[in-house]
């Protein structure tokens, strides 16, 4: 005779001893996830903390020859230049106010950005206001030593505050800035990143773009009666368009109309404008509107770029180059020469919010 079928109770008493064990099984796993887990999230706090109080104290060598030692990384910065406030908030620093344009707002380009992370307008540019400074609390002060927003007669006074830095932002692309703001504020690796990856966006919107022939130049035109500063080469606007793939016109320096020099321009009186030969010309601080006035100007009409019809605005914000109004310039000119195979898309870096 074959053996009994096992009673219904009899399978439910031999399938609960498996399952029990299972329970005990996967209970002891849960817990040693668990344990794993919070070794990895403590050892993650401890290399952040470590990388907050490694290399602190640190001594910067100021662009006016003073020494500034930083006791720690710093978590309350004042800007007092608003050029340099744009590129602390690219890096995303811990800014927490700063001066402002002289009409006392924050520069278009990075406005909403500001507004978002809550950074306090302190006083406008040329107007130090020493108390709002010391009711901020900052642990850093960042000065400019030149321009319209420096607080360098100040400087001393500020130092009473906090420790006080002075950079000469003149003649820097946002990235140089960025390299020195980041070794004082120990943002070394995040910096490192941002510009790698602001490097391949230029290189991608490069290849995305057929670029005109010929030479191009750069023109803050004001019409007659006034300076036109015409950039060079080697200035920042120049260096940003050239690495676009672009060749620039460099005017001649005997076009200095004033003692005033401006890093990276040449300060030409209006006559001079009818001696450029490039057959593309963009305008600074302008967009299209400005740039129909320009080829409208009868003393210009004989200019190659305007026979042509390639004069361009190369964007309202594009005065002062930081992160943002480089990725605007960038932007507008893939939009404006994109080339016509199908691969003008760029991937647009991230905006630092």
């Amino acid at each position: 005779m074959g053996s009994a079928e096992p009673l219904p109770d009899q399978v439910r008493k031999e399938e609960s001893v498996p399952l029990g064990k299972m329970l005990t099984l996967i209970s002891r796993v849960a817990a040693i996830v668990a344990l794993v887990g919070a070794v990895v999230v403590h050892a993650a706090h401890a290399a952040q903390e470590a990388d907050a109080t490694s290399g602190w104290p640190r001594t910067v060598i100021n662009a006016d020859g003073s020494r500034t030692t930083i006791p720690d990384r710093p978590q309350r910065i004042l800007s007092t230049s608003v050029t340099i406030t744009g590129t602390l908030l690219a890096i995303n620093a811990p800014l927490v106010a700063t001066a402002t344009t002289t009409s006392g707002h924050f520069f278009a380009q990075w406005e909403a950005i500001a507004q978002a992370r809550g950074v306090e307008k302190l006083w406008p540019a040329g107007s130090v206001d020493l108390e709002a400074a010391y009711a901020v609390g900052p642990d850093l002060i960042v000065v400019a030593a030149g321009g319209a927003d420096s607080a360098l007669a100040q400087v001393e006074q500020l130092r009473l505050i906090a420790p006080t830095i002075v950079l000469d932002y003149g003649g820097l692309t946002w990235q140089e800035l960025a390299t020195r703001l980041g070794e004082a504020t120990g943002l070394e690796a995040r910096v490192a990143e941002k510009l790698a990856t602001f490097d391949a966006y230029l290189a991608e919107s490069r290849a995305r773009i057929a670029v005109p022939p010929g030479r191009a130049n750069i023109v803050s035109y004001n019409g007659p009666g006034a300076v036109n500063p015409i950039a060079t080469s080697d200035g920042v606007h120049g260096r940003l368009l050239t690495a676009l793939g672009f060749t620039l016109e460099s005017p001649s320096q005997e076009w200095h109309g004033d003692a005033n020099p401006i890093s990276g321009f040449v300060r030409a009186q209006y006559e001079h404008l009818t001696e450029l030969t490039a057959p593309t010309t963009f305008l600074l601080s302008a967009g299209d509107d400005r740039a129909e006035a320009f080829r409208r100007d009868p003393v210009l009409a004989n200019l190659p770029s305007v026979r042509s019809g390639q004069v361009y605005g190369l964007g309202v914000n594009s005065f002062r180059i930081d992160f943002f109004s480089a990725r605007e310039i960038v932007d507008g000119i893939v939009a404006r020469f994109a080339r016509d195979d199908g691969q003008s898309a760029v991937q647009t870096p991230d905006g630092g919010t």
